[in-house]
């Protein structure tokens, strides 16, 4: 499920690239505002109004899991997201930009890295199958993550062609990052009791969107002040954070 969302996102990086070439930036801005008017209307009007209310409302105190293996993925998955976003969103498509890259070129190049991202989410299931899906897979996978960014930023300072290493390095990082984002994913359910999947699915990404947040605010920030090299050294940290945190994950399905 999470693997088709993130194939329709990239669909939007497409449509983003398209109205930067043909309206410029606050033309887009524009047209976008219009379309999340037109998709209110429509959802006001066609969407049962019970839809997404609870029966009770839990207080923000059971908000916070009370599982220690939940808290310690979720913030696993801070730090996981963090590095992505801290080179991804702000300091990628700027740097492609600032090597000549066309608007339609970024775009469409972060549009198929999603597809793909999202392709490999969805069939993610079928690769982990060989191996257990426990605390221990997470260390090994965020371990072997962290080492792509840090090789792109060697490579980088070493005079290497910027944009090949830009290209390949993002390729094999979203390969090896939908997958540890997947084990995630199917970990946040099958260490959650059968009446607590919501809360805990709810904490766990607001810890996602928590990192995203941090890593897009470094991502901007860092790369005014150190350039790409420095975003990928920053997501080099994040995940090695995401590694010495995972290991207080339980090694069994049980948390």
């Amino acid at each position: 499920l999470t693997g088709s969302k993130n194939t329709l996102k990239g669909a939007g990086f497409f449509l983003g690239a398209l109205l930067l070439q043909l309206v410029g930036f606050s033309g887009a801005l524009l047209m976008m505002s219009g379309g999340l008017l037109l998709t209110l209307a429509i959802t006001w009007v066609l969407l049962p109004r019970e839809t997404g209310k609870m029966k009770s409302k839990p207080k923000f105190s059971q908000l916070l899991s009370k599982s220690e293996a939940i808290n310690w993925l979720s913030a696993a998955r801070f730090f996981l997201f963090g590095a992505r976003d801290v080179w991804f969103v702000v300091g990628l498509p700027v740097y492609l930009a600032v090597a000549g890259w066309e608007h339609m070129q970024v775009g469409g190049f972060l549009a198929l890295w999603v597809i793909g991202y999202g392709f490999i989410q969805a069939t993610s299931p079928r690769l982990l199958k060989r191996f257990h899906s426990n605390g221990t897979t997470a260390r090994w996978l965020v371990l072997a993550l962290s080492f792509i960014p840090a090789a792109m930023a060697l490579l980088l300072t070493q005079g290497v062609d910027g944009v090949s290493v830009v290209v390949i390095g993002l390729v094999l990082f979203g390969i090896l990052f939908a997958i540890n984002s997947a084990l995630h994913s199917y970990l946040i359910v099958a260490w959650s009791d059968r009446d607590k999947v919501s809360l805990n699915v709810g904490f766990y990404y607001m810890a996602n969107a928590g990192g995203r947040l941090t890593g897009t605010i470094l991502s901007g920030l860092t790369f005014q002040l150190w350039g790409l090299i420095g975003c990928l050294l920053f997501s080099f940290l994040f995940l090695l954070a995401a590694w010495l945190i995972s290991w207080r994950l339980p090694d069994g399905l049980s948390a």
